[in-house]
């Protein structure tokens, strides 16, 4: 018998979210906003040996006639049934795990460390089971999704704020970015609703110990761990950038495992965690490329690409450059890692030439020039400032262009003088948020945005709902500025 997780979760966490005094309903519908926004996966049930994916319509049918079944139960009721059948499930839960778990593990598993490493664990054990892990290793480095309010809404915000009061990490913890900057909310007129939850949302990981970084690409702004330290990254371009360029072991996981992996300093054994070897080889035959250039090939190759896929003909490559392929990567597919070279005589192999990148750029573009531009998605690092600084040679944008970066990277660039060149030239220089999913972009105060990310138009054009004009990023300075 097959079930997706969103039922899995919907149903089990009945009995954890009574202590957070909100109902059933809630509790479904904030799996819904994690799960289904991430990875809906197939999980194995009763040791039966088959698997397969439900349909998300599946998935929130199922989910929704339990939590249906569920409310309308008295809760004095539902909780004397809560009572009398707890252990009983709790062991035949237990029973069921084909994981091979420690003792320690098997017993958070059973309650026995408490409601909240129980729920951790359960995410883990379903998500292990899904993806045949053999069992569940350590992690240093744990990285979230699921901050933006847009994202996760009332239901994530609900849900945060019932487990911080008891949850705390127990490994490095880093954030994905929010929904605005901070230090310049007021700026731009956004729903006071908005900014209180999402404050809300921002207190909630705090509390739990969560380092507030707010960015995409903690591997620019953190100290990378040794070769071959298994992390739990959420975000899409961090997992391929760790897998593929440093030398870190991550499956692309969801808001809800990434969270489970940070509680317990624990992640399943599977997928990219094992050595993996390619059966496709994609050659690169564009020449001269651009960051641009990069983020396309990457698109690419997360939709032919499986779980890993090999690149051959690249050339010598720096992160800018790594970071817009991964970028792209990220967003078209489940491909969560890359390696230099050929790989086996018998891979499939695949170009990427001129014909494979318009195609791409048909797909993605879909406006002649934009109204504002905006850079930085994944947000940008201090070498891409740098290169913007260089390019704009004193002159200034004839439009508005909203700049997104990490705190710390816009820090770095005050000090050095790049932020005053910048602000010089027109920029809005953001931290905090991305151009991804921010109420700061929206239809209703632009038609088209113009971009160099491959990951940016992808969101902008699919959830902002705007138009996207593409641009390599001396392109945009060339025709924008003055």
């Amino acid at each position: 018998m097959i079930f997706s997780t969103s039922f899995v979760f919907a149903f089990a966490s009945s009995f954890a979210f009574l202590y957070f005094e909100n109902n059933t309903f809630t509790a479904f519908v904030v799996v819904s906003s994690f799960v289904l926004a991430d990875n809906i996966v197939p999980i194995k049930i009763l040791n039966d040996p088959v698997s397969a994916s439900c349909s998300s319509l599946s998935a929130v049918i199922l989910g929704g006639l339990t939590a249906f079944i569920v409310s309308v139960i008295p809760r004095r009721i539902f909780c004397i049934i809560c009572g009398i059948l707890r252990t009983s499930i709790i062991s035949v839960i237990v029973k069921l795990v084909l994981l091979e778990l420690t003792k320690d593990e098997e017993s958070a598993l059973k309650g026995e460390q408490g409601e909240i490493m129980q729920m951790a664990y359960r995410i883990l054990v379903a998500t292990g089971e899904a993806t045949d892990a053999e069992r569940l290793v350590p992690i240093e480095w744990a990285h979230l999704s699921g901050v933006n309010y847009n994202t996760i809404g009332d239901a994530g915000e609900e849900f945060l704020l019932g487990i911080s009061k008891k949850a705390r990490v127990k490994v490095r913890t880093t954030l994905n970015p929010m929904g605005f900057d901070i230090d310049n909310v007021s700026d731009y007129n956004l729903d006071e609703n908005f900014i209180s939850k999402q404050l809300s949302i921002k207190n909630s990981y705090e509390a739990m110990g969560v380092t507030p970084s707010f960015s995409c690409i903690p591997y620019e702004i953190f100290d990378i761990p040794k070769e071959g330290t298994q992390v739990a990254f959420a975000e899409s371009n961090a997992a391929i950038h760790a897998n593929s360029y440093d030398n870190l072991k991550t499956n692309k996981e969801s808001a809800f495992s990434a969270l489970a992996s940070a509680i317990t300093g624990k992640s399943p054994y599977s997928s990219i965690r094992k050595e993996d070897s390619p059966n496709l080889t994609i050659r690169m035959k564009v020449k001269d490329p651009n960051e641009l250039t990069y983020g396309m090939l990457g698109f690419f190759a997360g939709k032919v690409g499986d779980t890993s896929v090999n690149i051959s003909d690249l050339g010598k490559m720096d992160n800018r450059q790594c970071k817009a392929m991964c970028g792209g990567m990220g967003t078209s597919g489940t491909c969560a890692k890359f390696l230099f070279g050929d790989g086996d005589p018998s891979c499939e192999k695949v170009d990427f030439d001129q014909k494979e990148m318009q195609n791409v750029h048909d797909e993605l573009n879909t406006a002649e020039k934009g109204d504002l531009i905006t850079l930085g998605s994944p947000q940008l690092g201090l070498e891409e400032i740098s290169d913007l600084v260089g390019k704009l040679k004193g002159r200034s944008f004839q439009k508005r262009c909203m700049i997104f970066c990490p705190r710390t990277v816009k820090e770095q660039a005050r000090k050095i003088g790049y932020t005053n060149e910048l602000e010089r030239a027109g920029c809005e220089i953001l931290s905090d948020c991305c151009t991804c999913l921010t109420p700061l972009i929206n239809k209703n105060d632009v038609d088209s945005v113009t971009t160099n990310s491959i990951k940016g138009a992808f969101y902008l054009k699919n959830s902002n709902g705007v138009d996207v004009n593409l641009k390599s990023l001396s392109q945009i300075v060339e025709d924008e500025t003055r």
